[in-house]
């Protein structure tokens, strides 16, 4: 099994997290609980465990068995591994028990460089793309029964990709021809062939690729339950640190910091500033990795990590 893995951000991740009012200022013998919603290789989960005293304790969820597998190899009596995804977070810990979470969004490094996964357009493996391999179609599958509509749909939405019906009609062609794709070449030059033009440096089939891998495990929609899930059990005064590393991503962490950042007053009404409701959330900022971490980790260049702070309440 690979599990060489880069976490993107670790440092300023940690930071962001250890350093908000809740844990900075706790009891180093204090039981502190954090959620890291992506365990991945283990990369922010350890790190996190190591700044913290032997008290804390970590649940770190994953819907891909491999990275099940390597949590629970790493035998640290304070972690508690669910194979999951973040999105179910609520049924794990109470309302207002969490002091720090971190959601990692995407996909890791394995996953990628694992041909057999199916996720990378770059080696032959079988068009797989399921974070979770016990459950679901794969991408293949859902090739060979969606409609035409529907796969355009798809790989425009999640894609933003300007030639997604050229690519749903290139495959529906192949799939009556009775040669749908079902490895990840042949999806990539099916794609190739029709997609004559793209960005410097960016293969043809990337956006198509975003748009299955995403779709297939749903994580758009496994985003917004997170993000609800996590205001709820957050304390006051504990921060959500969340890394995406797309323009899909971002917009969903950026609009939902914001509107529950912000408390809007319908215009003209008669309302005192101490009687408007608090808002939920503080944003504390946004982060982007250094040039040097670039360099080091190329795939590290479109993370950006967004931070807010649960609002204290409000003293009697």
């Amino acid at each position: 099994m690979n599990t060489t893995h880069r976490p993107v951000l670790l440092a300023e991740a940690v930071t962001a997290l250890i350093s908000g009012p809740l844990i900075r200022h706790s009891d180093p013998s204090k039981n502190i609980l954090l959620i890291d919603g992506t365990f991945g290789r283990g990369g922010h989960t350890q790190a996190l465990l190591k700044a913290l005293g032997p008290n804390a304790r970590m649940i770190s969820f994953d819907k891909d068995l491999d990275a099940i597998a390597v949590g629970k190899s790493l035998n640290d009596p304070r972690l508690t591994i669910v194979h999951n995804s973040f999105a179910q977070m609520d049924q794990y810990a109470e309302p207002e028990s969490v002091d720090g979470i971190l959601l990692d969004l995407g996909i890791s490094s394995p996953q990628v460089d694992e041909a057999h996964r199916g996720f990378s357009f770059r080696r032959e493996g079988p068009l797989d793309m399921r974070m979770d391999t016990e459950h679901g179609l794969t991408a293949a599958e859902w090739l060979e029964q969606a409609s035409p509509e529907e796969i355009t749909r798809v790989i425009k939405t999640y894609g933003e990709e300007r030639f997604a019906f050229q690519i749903a009609k290139a495959i529906v062609a192949k799939r009556e021809e009775g040669l749908p794709p079902k490895t990840t070449l042949e999806l990539a030059s099916l794609v190739a062939s029709v997609v004559r033009t793209r960005e410097a440096g960016q293969d043809p089939a990337t956006r198509t690729f975003q748009a299955l891998r995403i779709f297939i495990n749903r994580e758009l929609e496994d985003l917004e339950l997170g993000l609800k899930a996590a205001i709820k059990l957050l304390k006051p005064g504990a921060r959500l640190a969340v890394i995406s590393f797309h323009s899909l991503e971002d917009r969903i962490v950026k609009q939902f910091l914001q509107a529950h950042a912000n408390v809007v007053v319908p215009r003209g009404l008669p309302v005192r500033e101490k009687d408007l409701p608090q808002s939920a959330l503080e944003i504390i900022g946004r982060v982007k990795p250094s040039e040097q971490e670039v360099q080091e980790n190329p795939r590290a260049r479109s993370a950006i990590m967004r931070v807010a702070e649960k609002r204290q309440e409000l003293s009697a």
